[in-house]
């Protein structure tokens, strides 16, 4: 396990967190956490409960079919000898997905206004059932990084844990560090806030262009054979 791949799971997740389909879900959560304002200890708790909630649901959707993936002896041969080959065109994928060319407008939300309503009335054990749902809310972005990018990626460096447990904190990072700023700081939010959101559409178009690239270098490097490094 190198420090390049949990940095690139982190990203991942956090490629995920501010994409438009997952930040609309952690608004949700942020606002279901911010209900308590004046209560310091319930909205940490509720913050960690939620981060816990979407490590957990990586952690075991990852485990799972990376363990099944290579439970499969022809699977896991086919991996190992054509990860590389793979990882190219699947990451011009992820990057075209993450520029908004492929993948629009698809969704699926687990947590409706109805879940969400009855959350609202219930206690700060809600906070994880919502990490829970929204984790399982897929989009096309949250899809591609998820299936996509870490899969691949777990199974690569034979991790059936750790890197879905730092993907999973990823996703949920800024809920977290919202639930701290409402705790502590509750007079940074609105700015913190409008920040993200400006912040994000430059990340999403940074994070494309690189996965495209990085994509284009896997794929003339380990499918064609080309050597772009002076020799």
């Amino acid at each position: 396990m190198t420090w390049l791949a949990i940095g690139s799971a982190f990203s991942l997740g956090l490629f995920t967190a501010i994409s438009p389909c997952p930040l609309a879900t952690n608004i949700a959560a942020i606002s279901f956490i911010g209900r308590q304002v004046g209560n310091r200890r319930s909205i940490l708790a509720s913050g960690l409960l939620y981060t816990l909630g979407r490590t957990l649901t990586y952690v075991a959707l990852g485990a799972l079919l990376a363990a099944g993936l290579l439970a499969v002896a022809e699977v896991s041969r086919f991996l190992q000898k054509y990860m590389n080959e793979i990882l190219g065109p699947v990451m011009i994928l992820l990057g075209m997905v993450l520029l908004g060319w492929i993948g629009s407008g698809l969704s699926m939300n687990l947590a409706g206004q109805r879940v969400q309503e009855r959350a609202a009335k219930g206690g700060i054990l809600w906070a994880g059932l919502l990490g829970i749902l929204f984790a399982l809310s897929f989009c096309p972005v949250s899809a591609g990084l998820f299936f996509a990018g870490l899969i691949p990626l777990a199974l690569k460096e034979g991790s059936r844990l750790l890197l879905p447990t730092v993907y999973g904190v990823g996703t949920a990072l800024p809920v977290l560090v919202f639930a701290f700023l409402i705790a502590f700081s509750a007079e940074y939010l609105g700015k913190a806030f409008n920040r993200l959101t400006q912040v994000e559409k430059w990340v999403r178009l940074v994070a494309g262009v690189l996965f495209v690239l990085v994509g284009v270098y896997y794929s003339l490097t380990h499918i064609y054979g080309l050597s772009l490094t002076a020799n």
